[in-house]
């Protein structure tokens, strides 16, 4: 599938998007949630399925070890497979944080009842997905995810082609990548 980005004036942002093992338990919602990211227009540059030992939700959590939901949080992360992205767009951390809506499901079904957490989530702990907050956390959380992948990299030698040229979704992969020069 072809997809003209057409030529933007602004940079494109990176930030991740965590498919939660709620969510990938069930095959449908996932495929769901990966078109719902197409549908909204987000270039795909990375994705993998994963699975964490506790020790790695601990360490990608350690901000939150002193609240009350931490454990609850890091054993749900452990629990089973998630699907990891890095996704890129202009203004990709408000866009994706919009599209996930509120933390809270119930909070989320009332106030944005189309977002994916208010469409999918179950509860505040398993509510489908996870957003990066700020570049800050993007990078930090990217590295975290993706140790092998160069924001820095990415941002000086693909975003160029990825913003001004057009770009192909590749069906196998599941990720965009910019089209070969002909």
């Amino acid at each position: 599938m072809l997809q003209s980005t057409g030529r933007l004036s602004k940079a494109l942002q990176l930030t991740l998007a965590v498919i939660k093992p709620d969510a990938v338990a069930h095959p449908l919602m996932s495929e769901a949630l990966h078109q719902t990211i197409l549908d909204n227009k987000f270039v795909i540059v990375r994705c993998k399925d994963l699975v964490w030992r506790r020790q790695d939700s601990e360490r990608f959590y350690a901000e939150h070890s002193e609240r009350f939901f931490y454990q609850r949080l890091v054993e749900f992360m452990a629990s089973g497979p998630m699907r990891a992205y890095i996704l890129a767009r202009e203004d990709a951390i408000c866009h994706w944080r919009d599209l996930m809506g509120p933390t809270k499901v119930f909070r989320a079904r009332y106030t944005s009842p189309a977002c994916i957490r208010a469409r999918f989530g179950l509860t505040d702990t398993r509510n489908t997905t996870h957003g990066s907050d700020s570049p800050e956390s993007a990078q930090r959380e990217i590295s975290f995810f993706f140790p092998d992948f160069s924001v820095e990299q990415w941002m000086e030698e693909e975003e160029p082609l990825f913003r001004s040229g057009e770009i192909r979704y590749d069906q196998e992969d599941q990720i965009h990548k910019p089209l070969a020069p002909s």
